[in-house]
């Protein structure tokens, strides 16, 4: 929305950007690392040459899977940016990493985390892929009935370790679809709510990694009316990490 920064990249902008990188899949590739963060690392050392054999998203990372075994992964946190651009393509400013191959060149920008890992360590360590085909909701909701049942479904959707790739915006509007308030303990949720939730989550998020752009019923739309009940928008952190949960007291009740 316009006067707004960038919104975190979520599970579904991660897929978009391994959608794009596929080009480069099968092929021997430069590596570059101009950003002096990014240089410290040795990854330009480790991969210059290599073949890329896979690219995939999981959660919110995005997963490279090289020859030798070695798997880059990369997070955006709040400002990272992957581009798709002709290989030798003239730009301005320093990039984390250039992935290069015959055509086409595989660019990061400001890429906060950054590193090799072991294959299958990062799946590990998150909960199931809310855009995987097809999603493991049992997996979800087991897992989410295994926190501490006091605890807020609006926090607990951002937990990477119980669903992954679910971001601020997305969780917003999964339960304003839902008709949830992010207030509510899990405890007081009945499963076939919670399914709600998550089946909202993944049907935006879906159409979001093919590119849609739904329309926005309550994130960042603070002090506006609700489009379905006309009740004013609200925003207030939650959260150890206090990201900002938007809803509707007038149908998102607690």
């Amino acid at each position: 929305m316009p006067g707004y920064p960038a919104d975190m990249p979520e599970g579904d902008a991660l897929h978009r950007a391994a959608a794009r990188l596929q080009v480069l899949v099968g092929q021997q590739l430069q590596v570059e690392t101009p950003h002096p963060r990014a240089a410290g690392k040795h990854l330009a050392e480790r991969l210059d040459g290599q073949r890329l054999e896979a690219v995939e998203a999981v959660g919110k990372n995005l997963l490279l899977r090289f020859e030798s075994g070695l798997v880059l992964r990369s997070h955006l946190r709040m400002s990272g940016r992957w581009r798709v651009e002709p290989a030798g393509a003239r730009r301005r400013g320093l990039p984390w990493l250039i992935l290069r191959g015959a055509e086409h060149e595989a660019v990061l920008w400001n890429g906060p985390v950054l590193e090799l890992v072991r294959a299958g360590e990062v799946t590990r360590r998150v909960g199931p892929d809310i855009l995987a085909s097809p999603p493991d909701l049992p997996g979800m909701l087991r897992r989410l009935r295994a926190e501490s049942q006091e605890r807020q479904v609006g926090d607990a959707l951002l937990d990477q370790r119980l669903v992954a790739g679910i971001g601020n915006m997305w969780r917003s509007e999964a339960l304003w679809e839902a008709r949830v308030s992010p207030w509510r303990g899990l405890g007081l949720l009945g499963d076939d709510e919670l399914r709600r939730v998550l089946e909202s989550a993944q049907r935006l998020m879906q159409a979001g990694a093919h590119g849609a752009r739904p329309l926005r019923h309550v994130y960042r739309r603070a002090g506006r009316p609700c489009r379905r009940c006309g009740v004013t928008i609200e925003s207030q952190p939650q959260g150890d990490d206090l990201r900002t949960a938007y809803w509707c007291p007038g149908c998102q009740r607690d």
